[in-house]
């Protein structure tokens, strides 16, 4: 059975301490905001898988609850940076499978100012669920006193640069395009510009990445309603999305064998997650016309370039700076500012990327549209570790 993606939602991604508001305010705002773009209530509503990583237990409970109390399911999801996409994952399947007709994917993110942690209580790596790959970093690179997040994907830039010769200035290009793309989002945390010089200009995080090409730490909620055809017959809904592959992989040996940063981050997971989207939809990049995918640092979009088959390995920087990966080039990548710029409440980020996608693929993005856009390619991975890429085709405006 199809799933379709029938409505989204999502609130302002907002620095944290910004705003005055708990994270079931966010979920009210973008849950109902995605119920009223499908066009149906709470109460048609079947299953809600929750995504969140800093909310205690139930918390999810607690947010759907702003949305009605009807008694139904309500399951709470930790994926790390990949939890928003892991929750669209479990809407699709128990649509998919016919365990359900509509659900409704939630991901919500309160979230401390500050650097994010490498995921160890107190800085005790050896108890943390990424010992193994800060372990591989620091046999490599040695342990700095830099934010840890931030040193890993910056060793791995390091990795980028000494084996394909990739230099800074391509690096601070990634983050420079998404930074441009986001001044016409309003949605997105920062809508301020920066050509390539400031970003190399701005204070260096971990060398050699600057604050600029770092995504920040966000606050915020996203939401989708996911149907199935049925349902949406029924409902003759309109502006439906589908859902065409998606595929979820975790860290296999390929992960840790080389000792490399470069595998440690993800890059072999979002490679093999690509394989199967492709395989099973038989479309390939090629089809594809506008792409969100996980900048959480730059040099995590030109590993994902890779990845995902737009370039072949060490051409990505390149790439970027050929105009390829932006308005007049052959795809568009991270329309709405990516993590770097739209921001990055970890719970929300991945169903974010679907809400972007479906106004891409509806033509209803505004002054980011990227022209004739039909078939759209989501990215969402999770250190430690877990990719998601997810491939959407705008689908008929009323079912028949």
């Amino acid at each position: 059975m199809k799933a379709y993606v029938a409505g989204v939602g999502m609130t302002r991604f907002e620095k944290p301490e910004t705003r005055d508001w708990q994270y079931w305010d966010m979920v009210r705002e973008a849950g109902s905001a995605a119920l009223a773009d499908a066009g149906i209530t709470y109460a048609e509503v079947e299953q809600v898988p929750v995504g969140y990583c800093f909310q205690p237990s139930t918390a999810g409970q607690r947010a759907a609850y702003e949305l009605g109390l009807t008694g139904i399911p309500v399951y709470n999801v930790n994926n790390n940076c990949a939890t928003g996409s892991t929750a669209l994952m479990l809407a699709r399947q128990l649509v998919e499978g016919g365990s359900a007709d509509c659900v409704l994917a939630l991901g919500f993110e309160k979230m401390k100012k500050g650097a994010l942690g490498g995921g160890a209580d107190g800085g005790d790596f050896s108890t943390s669920p990424v010992a193994r790959h800060y372990g591989i970093m620091a046999a490599r690179h040695g342990f700095e006193m830099t934010p840890p997040t931030a040193q890993i994907f910056g060793d791995a830039a390091r990795e980028h640069m000494e084996r394909y010769g990739t230099t800074e200035a391509q690096l601070a290009a990634v983050a420079a395009k998404n930074h441009r793309h986001s001044a016409h989002n309003p949605n997105a945390q920062f809508r301020d510009v920066y050509e390539v010089d400031d970003i190399l200009a701005a204070r260096t995080v971990h060398r050699p990445l600057t604050k600029l090409q770092c995504s920040p730490t966000s606050d915020g909620a996203a939401a989708a309603v996911v149907v199935s055809e049925r349902f949406a017959e029924r409902r003759e809904l309109t502006g439906l999305v589908e859902i065409v592959a998606q595929a979820m992989t975790t860290d296999t040996e390929e992960s840790f064998a080389s000792g490399s940063c470069i595998d440690v981050v993800g890059q072999p997971m979002s490679r093999e997650a690509a394989r199967q989207v492709y395989e099973r939809s038989g479309l390939g990049i090629d089809d594809v016309d506008v792409v969100e995918l996980h900048d959480c640092f730059s040099i995590n979009e030109l590993l994902t370039y890779e990845a995902l088959g737009m370039c072949a390995a060490g051409e990505s920087g390149k790439l970027v700076e050929s105009g390829a990966t932006t308005y007049g080039g052959r795809w568009v990548v991270n329309p709405s500012g990516g993590l770097i710029s739209k921001g990055h409440p970890l719970g929300a980020t991945g169903l974010a990327q679907v809400a972007e996608l479906a106004w891409q693929l509806r033509g209803a993005a505004g002054e980011r549209q990227v022209p004739g856009a039909r078939v759209g390619l989501a990215h969402n991975i999770g250190l430690g570790g877990a990719a998601v890429v997810t491939l959407l085709r705008a689908g008929d405006q009323v079912l028949s």
